[in-house]
């Protein structure tokens, strides 16, 4: 059976907990809002399909955004943008959010789906791991501290005919930090090939299926030794395990759940014991948890104080604003209190009325429209 971080919630939240979602409540908390410089709330927004389709704004997020600032500029709510997406530094994301949407992003309010990698460095500071996905996989593992990562492109390119596709793909791209490693040193194919590889990480979507699935089941049923016998499967771990999400198509598109299905589909069928993977993302509950912790510390950096576990960083309620039910709105039904959780209708949720097996506390037609309720 495959192993993953999160676990199904044993019942569903009761509702009743929650407060009544009248004009009267509406009103008392947009009077909170305006009134307090230090709000006891804190916003947590998806990405896509929340506040941007592909690169291009939606929803009024321009407008949202703005909301959380004051006159001189100044941060009055915090907020972070917890994405199930990646495959670039959170700096570089920041810096590209902040120009798309007209805001000052810090990286520290970029939490993606793949942040969580930084804390498993101690275990493989030195060993060599493999990094999937587009953007720059390997770059982001690197500075997250890991000092022997390739990017699966990297690795590829030391084994000769490892890719039976490969004579018929137009090129062939090797990105990532260990770009200067060229493949036309002898010794280094020779230690690449026989260095046994001790994890593999999906910090993004795969660009090649054919070859990743390919390349990753040579890894994981050699023991980290492609073209060997069979051996104790490497760690594996997913930045998420989303099966769709909102890009620039009208229509949804497979995410690295529907790839990661496609992987354990095969591996099992060539081997004789089930693939073992870890998930990170949403809707895990730990990543909430995470959230929590970051968005104490936003505020705590922006009222100029050392502790960010003071009472002053308490919140009352976070609110999850997303678009897809079951993932944003699962992890915050699975996370709980203080969380509160806003569906809107510009991503991969479209319907008229409520989600019916992943109900939010409140559905809204766009980001703005939900700013505006507060």
């Amino acid at each position: 059976m495959s192993f993953r971080i999160f676990s199904k919630p044993l019942r569903n939240r009761s509702r009743s907990r929650l407060p009544p979602l009248s004009s009267i409540f509406l009103r008392s908390f947009s009077h909170t809002f305006s009134q307090f410089t230090r709000p006891t709330f804190g916003i947590a927004f998806d990405i896509d399909g929340v506040l941007l389709r592909g690169d291009a704004p939606i929803g009024g997020s321009l407008q949202a955004l703005r909301k959380l600032y004051d006159d001189s500029g100044a941060l009055r709510v915090p907020y972070i943008f917890l994405t199930n997406g990646g495959g670039v530094r959170e700096s570089k994301r920041a810096s590209d959010l902040s120009e798309v949407l007209g805001v000052n992003i810090s990286p520290l309010q970029v939490v993606q789906g793949h942040s969580p990698f930084k804390h498993l460095v101690n275990r493989y500071e030195n060993k060599l791991v493999i990094a999937v996905g587009k953007g720059e996989p390997a770059a982001v593992m690197s500075e997250y501290g890991f000092r022997n990562v390739l990017s699966i492109d990297e690795y590829t390119s030391f084994f000769d005919n490892i890719d039976p596709l490969a004579p018929y793909k137009k090129s062939t791209t090797i990105n990532g930090a260990n770009h200067e490693k060229t493949v036309s040193n002898l010794a280094e194919k020779k230690k690449v090939c026989s260095e046994r590889v001790d994890a593999a990480f999906i910090v993004s979507d795969s660009v090649d299926w054919s070859r990743d699935i390919q390349v990753l089941c040579d890894i994981l049923r050699t023991g980290g030794l492609p073209g060997r016998e069979f051996g104790h499967q490497p760690n594996l771990y997913f930045a998420h395990d989303d099966l769709e999400y909102q890009a620039a198509f009208p229509c949804e598109r497979f995410g690295m759940g529907a790839f990661r299905i496609a992987l354990e589909s095969i591996y099992n069928k060539i081997h004789p014991h089930a693939l073992q993977y870890t998930c990170y993302g949403k809707p895990n509950p730990l990543v909430f948890r995470n959230a929590e912790a970051v968005l104490k510390l936003v505020s705590s950096v922006h009222q100029n104080k050392m502790d960010a576990n003071t009472e002053t960083n308490h919140f009352k309620t976070l609110y999850m604003i997303g678009d897809n039910p079951s993932v944003d709105i699962n992890g915050a039904i699975q996370a709980g209190s203080p969380w509160f959780s806003i569906l809107t209708r510009t991503g991969v949720f479209k319907g008229r009325e409520n989600h019916d097996k992943h109900p939010a506390d409140l559905v809204v037609n766009t980001v703005e429209e939900a700013v505006t309720t507060f």
